[in-house]
């Protein structure tokens, strides 16, 4: 394995280089939002100098150059996740979107009163309210996995809620609230076991930028991820979905690119994934994630995870040293999330809130503060704030010493 070379990598990153309240950057919100390489940069700004252009319809230079890039990410994202086929690979806004897709055209189409839903208690609001509106719209139940304290899910009350009336799964790879890493092979075994009418979806928009993903070794139904939390641009994600439910599903949205013919009395519409690609894409959007899987692609994803796994590490230790500091989400499988709400002298929580503001005046650090769109998670754990520093390949531990200092600072403010 070649060494990991921090240094190199954050030069790599050109916002990790300038100064927050007089201090330097210490960027720890990356399960909001990561950063973006010069390279991604770089080719957002070629593309809009060079090749901006409308995809799929022109037959003029820029059109054919601008279409020739688009799809070309569309197979980069295919080999990246190892999907069967670039026909897999649907271009989203993000992971929220694409969550809808599915429950608004697979869900409509396949799901009917008394059918079940499964989700769990760790999921994102953006993996529950869909559910709920179709739930709401076809009279199917949704059903819900419970969590242990370590914010684990209890995978035998998994296995009890599955029956024959189970027509979907939809479960996190990673949450993004406790860094929970879920067992999502067994959870998709689990499921296809119980019945071939049982499908996953998987919403791997935490996982994608820590983890190798194999959506054929998973055998998901569908995978999800957004291109912000893997270094590319905001308004682009993908939705992966095998071939034969792509072809089934009806379309999302009409409009333009996704037909073969129009007439006032019908419209035939083109094949997956075109068929589901309705308007003007985010083309520089889809091109800056292309970007962003080259830039990925030259790491060591085993070194990457090895210096990720040490941070934590280092930074769980020191976070313990903090007096009233107690960590929410302590499971044996872990990404690099660390979660946690502080307590002053007297027992009593400073508000998520207020450490943020705190920890950015004082020290330049970021991180986020509040409920994550989690808050049935933040129920479970009797919290209704709590702090999230999350890292990424390019922190290292001057990142976390600056945490910790500002959290000291932090204590000595709210004796």
């Amino acid at each position: 394995m070649k060494a990991f070379d921090i240094k190199k990598i954050r030069s790599d990153f050109p916002i990790l280089q300038q100064k927050i309240k007089g201090k330097s950057l210490v960027y720890l919100d990356n399960a909001a939002s990561t950063q973006k390489p010069r390279s991604v940069i770089e080719r957002l700004d070629h593309f809009y100098r060079y090749e901006n252009s409308n995809v799929h319809r022109g037959i003029h230079t820029l059109s054919e150059l601008a279409t020739e890039e688009f799809e070309l990410s569309r197979e980069k994202i295919q080999q990246f996740i190892h999907a069967k086929s670039f026909t897999e690979i649907i271009f989203v806004r993000g992971t929220t979107e694409a969550i809808n897709l599915v429950a608004q055209t697979y869900g409509l189409s396949q799901i009917k009163a008394g059918d079940e839903i499964i989700i769990s208690h760790m999921e994102h609001h953006a993996n529950i309210v869909p559910w709920q509106i179709l739930c709401a719209q076809t009279g199917a139940k949704l059903k819900v996995i419970p969590i242990n304290d370590a914010g684990e899910l209890l995978l035998e009350e998994y296995q009890r809620l599955l029956n024959q009336k189970t027509k979907l799964v939809a479960i996190c790879h990673i949450s993004n609230t406790l860094g929970t890493i879920n067992p999502i092979k067994q959870i998709i075994d689990c499921a296809h076991a119980n019945s071939p009418n049982t499908k996953v979806l998987v919403d791997g928009a935490q996982a994608v930028a820590h983890q190798k993903v194999d959506v054929q070794a998973l055998d998901c139904d569908f995978y999800v991820f957004s291109g912000h939390k893997l270094f590319a641009p905001t308004g682009i994600g993908v939705l992966y979905g095998k071939q034969e439910l792509l072809a089934a599903m009806p379309p999302y949205q009409g409009g333009g690119s996704m037909i073969t013919e129009v007439s006032l009395e019908k419209s035939n519409y083109r094949e997956p994934p075109y068929k589901f690609e309705a308007g003007t894409p985010h083309i520089a959007g889809a091109i800056g994630l292309g970007a962003a899987i080259d830039y990925l692609n030259q790491l060591d994803f085993t070194a990457m995870h090895v210096h990720e796994q040490q941070l934590f590490d280092y930074a769980s230790q020191n976070l313990q040293t903090i007096q009233g500091l107690h960590l929410i989400g302590t499971a044996k499988e872990k990404a690099a999330i660390l979660n946690f709400t502080i307590s002053d002298s007297r027992g009593i929580r400073i508000h998520g809130h207020d450490i943020s503001d705190v920890l950015n005046v004082e020290v330049g650090v970021a991180v986020r503060a509040g409920q994550h769109c989690t808050m049935p998670l933040m129920q479970r754990f009797n919290v209704d704030s709590t702090v999230r520093a999350s890292l990424a390949f390019y922190n290292n531990k001057a990142d976390i010493d600056a945490l910790i200092d500002g959290l000291h600072t932090l204590k000595q403010l709210f004796k």
